[in-house]
């Protein structure tokens, strides 16, 4: 058995009926150079033989008699490939708008929890000898950085990139036996001991870091230009979600990113945000909102990047200030500098690890009991607006059995009163965009997408650069 932390009890307590809490993962894979006739079939033995080292695919949740506990996992659970890997088609003409209406389905409905919480889905139908495969992996099981790993070890990359599958997998494991009554409660009174003994370290740690930020606040500059803590902008985004998802990807080139962020001389997440923030703010205009107050993202932040980590979540986050209401977009990086910056000086005072040491004393029917109130609320989300991620992903491309993996794409999962994640991931030459909302908020959710688009075109033409590099293996928008 393996216990849960306290951030994967808070992942599989927050998920309601119209709060999935599954993570995608996106590989679009150029099949002219695969090894035999890329079928179905032919994923599903690729697939079978590298189950050895998935580890945490035969990962299955065991409820604790009278839930005396949290759940634990039951390794080595006995897998039904019919139900994890599944076959769909896109619909003609097999571009981008056809795929990602088909990933938005994929992300509407939730994981059953019978099973292992995972499924692969090989989509074939896609332009120019492609095809997609797409993972769906519960946020208790991974979190963004896991699931990245694990998909990386379903692909084969370059002996260059270092990635998980440089180690020797191990031996391929057979089903355990069902852990009976006695161990388990067993298993639970060692756990609980343990974290009785690191209660008085938390208490002591949330302490110095209250006093520490709270310091800092009185002492630092009030800017008015940014958002208030717990007083996120109301917004058409912000309401009860429904349990349908709509999905909608592209690409910029991450050459121009990157000249972009030389210019200015700003980090790329900085950028990102800004661009982001111009996005947002065409949005809500696009949309009769008035987009004067900033809107405040949460940016979920890794505390362990370790490419061998592929199960759990070592997470933080952050609340960062968008400063939609600024029209010029050097406006709006300047602010966003002095907002990451802030951000970040919180996040270390306060202890990036707190909010994990917390976690773990909190009771998941708590946990339960207040997502379910707030899932049902017709109210905003009382921390955020929306939710942005960017990650920086392999430099090489991977290949799946000699197919060439072209594209990759990832998003996390909405929140309660919060109807858009927006997840920018590089790969290689391009930078990914993903934004994922509910049914419900947007008729084309590629408004998003061609807004951030406009908004990077934006400020390149403002760094004064020209000629927009290309990106040949991204599909057309």
């Amino acid at each position: 058995m393996k216990r849960l932390s306290g951030w994967d009890v808070l992942m599989l307590a927050s998920e309601t009926p119209n709060v999935h809490q599954h993570t995608l993962k996106i590989a679009i894979v150029d099949t002219s150079g695969f090894d035999g006739a890329p079928t179905f079939e032919a994923f599903r033995e690729v697939f079978r033989a590298t189950l050895p080292v998935l580890e945490p695919m035969r990962f299955q949740l065991l409820k604790t008699p009278w839930r005396i506990h949290r759940p634990v996992w039951r390794e080595d659970a006995e897998l039904d490939l019919d139900y994890h890997l599944q076959h769909v088609r896109v619909p003609a003409p097999g571009g981008r708008r056809e795929l990602d209406a088909v990933i938005g389905a994929i992300a509407s409905t939730p994981l059953d929890r019978r099973h292992p919480l995972w499924q692969f889905y090989y989509a074939e139908g896609l332009a120019d000898q492609r095809v997609a495969v797409i993972g769906k992996v519960h946020h208790v099981l991974a979190d963004g950085v896991a699931s990245a790993n694990l998909m990386a070890r379903v692909m084969a990359w370059p002996a260059a990139e270092a990635s998980p599958q440089s180690t020797s997998p191990p031996a391929e494991s057979t089903p355990d036996t069902h852990p009976n009554t006695r161990e388990v409660l067993r298993f639970a009174a060692r756990d609980h001991a343990a974290r009785i003994r690191s209660l008085p370290a938390a208490v002591r740690d949330g302490v110095v870091g209250a006093y520490r930020l709270q310091r800092r606040a009185r002492e630092r500059y009030r800017h008015p230009e940014l958002a208030a803590a717990f007083d996120p902008a109301p917004t058409f985004l912000n309401h009860k979600l429904t349990p349908g998802r709509t999905f909608a990807s592209a690409a910029v080139p991450l050459a121009d990113i990157k000249a972009i962020s030389k210019k200015f001389g700003v980090t790329i997440n900085d950028l990102v945000l800004t661009i982001a923030t111009g996005a947002l703010r065409q949005v809500l205009q696009n949309h009769g909102e008035p987009a004067d107050r900033p809107l405040v993202a949460s940016i979920p932040t890794a505390t362990d990047t370790s490419p061998d980590r592929i199960s759990g979540n070592a997470l933080s986050t952050m609340l960062v200030s968008l400063p939609v209401q600024a029209a010029d977009p050097l406006q709006r990086l300047g602010l966003i500098r002095t907002s990451t910056r802030i951000a970040k000086e919180d996040h270390q005072l306060l202890g990036p690890t707190l909010v994990s040491q917390w976690l773990e004393f909190v009771p998941p029917g708590v946990t339960r009991t207040t997502f379910r109130w707030m899932s049902r609320r017709e109210a905003p989300n009382q921390l955020f607006n929306v939710i942005i991620s960017n990650v920086p992903g392999p430099r090489q491309r991977g290949n799946i059995a000699g197919a060439v993996v072209t594209e990759f794409y990832s998003v996390g999962p909405l929140a309660a009163g919060s109807a858009l994640n927006i997840t920018v991931w590089s790969y290689v030459d391009q930078l990914s965009i993903s934004v994922l909302s509910d049914d419900a908020t947007l008729n084309d959710t590629h408004e998003v997408t061609d807004a951030f688009v406009a908004a990077f075109i934006e400020l390149y033409e403002r760094a004064g650069l020209a000629g927009s590099t290309d990106i040949p293996a991204a599909m057309p928008s």
